[in-house]
């Protein structure tokens, strides 16, 4: 079943079928058939049916907020703001599609060459609830302009979300073939990546489910793009106003009550400022971050997107201190719905779960590093490297900081976020390629190399 669920409530909405094997089949027939005639649309038709995307995008803000609001518990202000990024990303494809699709000339030994970039066919995307908007966006828009077809099936917690975002790129022109949404389930993921009829998959989720589509995807030698978990390090090395600097900074793990991939999970924080740090953040975040109706934009701390993350994310929490962890704020459900309070930890340790896992929530995770160079080592040790942000007031500090960080991006004075022309993507455990900006829309990409 795709399910409906207020995750403020717990009250069951809705609930949809699962697609049958043969409505699955059907569905990869459809974009399979419709790839050669999309593929030779002028690329300037296709830009312009994405640049109207992205106008309908815009138009319909409220309702899709709403509708993330119901599924997975987003602040209903979050919800705009996802939107209006997924409005950049539509209308960054559309404007440079042009640029982004050019023949390139190449020097070569004797005579000329020239790298021609075409698309390659039929791909799958699966994709998870937390962004219900966004992450389809950093997929759909790129290779829509590209010219490939797509087959898409969204989080059994998403299935408004996935049929209004259908609805919206059919209106804008995209042919009901050459995106074609499925509700079909997990199980039936590996014939789908069987079917030679798909030729790549991207998968934005947790590290199980990369390692279980990668192994169907590697086993049918399909191009994968994966976007997992991360542990992202936040370092603060000095700050000349710490207020402001924790304020900031808890914001950004707050953000999607912390079920963002490259949330700032673990603050590094240099031992001058360390006791302070952690005794302003705990009590910032026990003050102003207060359970509430995600519907009412007051609110601050949102559900997490079920009862069963809330209950993993506390268990998280739990464990962590019977493992001698301090909690230094919250850690408690709240109930009704899929509340939990905005978490703080310490003395955490490398024996401890809590120090390699990632915490899927609005928990922080806080260490003292006794200089640079142990900030960068606590920031290194983990298996994940999805992003990372330093802070501080030494620009040329922070530079060499942050070229040492094992990580994908690097923010300075800044933590997560995204931006339509900024590559995204990780290294390590992270996952594997890159999204959004240029290399978002050479994925999936035949560069084709003609020798005149």
């Amino acid at each position: 079943m795709y399910t409906v669920t207020n995750p403020a409530t717990g009250e069951l909405v809705e609930e949809i079928e699962n697609a049958t094997d043969e409505e699955v089949r059907a569905a990869i027939d459809r974009v399979h058939s419709a790839y050669p005639a999309w593929r030779r649309r002028p690329v300037a038709e296709r830009a312009k049916i994405v640049s109207r995307a992205a106008e309908l995008f815009a138009e319909r803000s409220d309702e899709l907020a709403e509708i993330m609001t119901l599924e997975m518990g987003k602040r209903i202000n979050e919800g705009r703001g996802e939107v209006g990024i997924v409005v950049d990303i539509f209308n960054y494809y559309a404007d440079n599609a042009a640029t982004l699709l050019a023949d390139e000339p190449l020097k070569v030994t004797t005579g000329d060459a020239v790298i021609v970039k075409q698309p390659i066919g039929a791909l799958l995307g699966v994709m998870p609830w937390n962004f219900p908007c966004y992450q389809v966006a950093r997929f759909v828009a790129p290779n829509l302009v590209l010219g490939n077809t797509i087959l898409l099936k969204h989080a059994s917690i998403c299935p408004r979300s996935a049929q209004a975002i259908a609805d919206i790129l059919h209106e804008a022109g995209v042919p009901e073939d050459v995106y074609v949404n499925t509700f079909a389930s997990s199980r039936q993921i590996p014939a789908v990546l069987a079917d030679p009829r798909i030729v790549g998959v991207s998968l934005t989720g947790s590290e199980p489910a990369g390692i279980s589509v990668a192994t169907e995807a590697g086993k049918h030698l399909k191009k994968t793009v994966l976007e997992l978990g991360g542990s992202d390090p936040l370092i603060v090395l000095d700050s000349d106003d710490l207020d402001e600097t924790v304020k900031q900074t808890a914001t950004a793990r707050m953000r999607n009550c912390g079920q963002s991939c490259n949330a700032p999970k673990r603050m590094i924080v240099l031992s001058e400022l360390y006791d302070d740090f952690v005794d302003k953040l705990s009590k910032h975040v026990a003050d102003y971050f207060q359970p509430g109706d995600p519907a009412d934009p007051a609110t601050r701390l949102p559900p997490l997107a079920s009862t069963a993350a809330a209950d993993e994310v506390a268990g998280q929490v739990r464990k962590a201190v019977e493992q001698g962890a301090t909690l230094r704020a919250g850690g408690n459900r709240v109930e009704p719905g899929a509340y939990l309070e905005a978490t703080v930890l310490t003395d955490v340790t490398r024996e401890m779960d809590a120090y390699y896992e990632e915490i899927f929530g609005p928990v922080v995770v806080v260490f003292r590093a006794h200089d640079d160079e142990h900030a960068i080592e606590l920031a290194n040790d983990s298996p994940f490297g999805l992003g990372a942000s330093v802070w501080g007031t030494d620009a040329a500090r922070m530079r060499r900081v942050a070229e040492q960080i094992e990580a994908g991006m690097v923010y300075v004075n800044r933590a997560g976020g995204s931006s339509a022309d900024l590559p995204f993507g990780g290294i390590k455990r992270s996952g594997i390629g890159r999204e959004l900006g240029p290399a978002g829309i050479e994925e999936f990409m035949n560069k084709k190399a003609i020798r005149l």
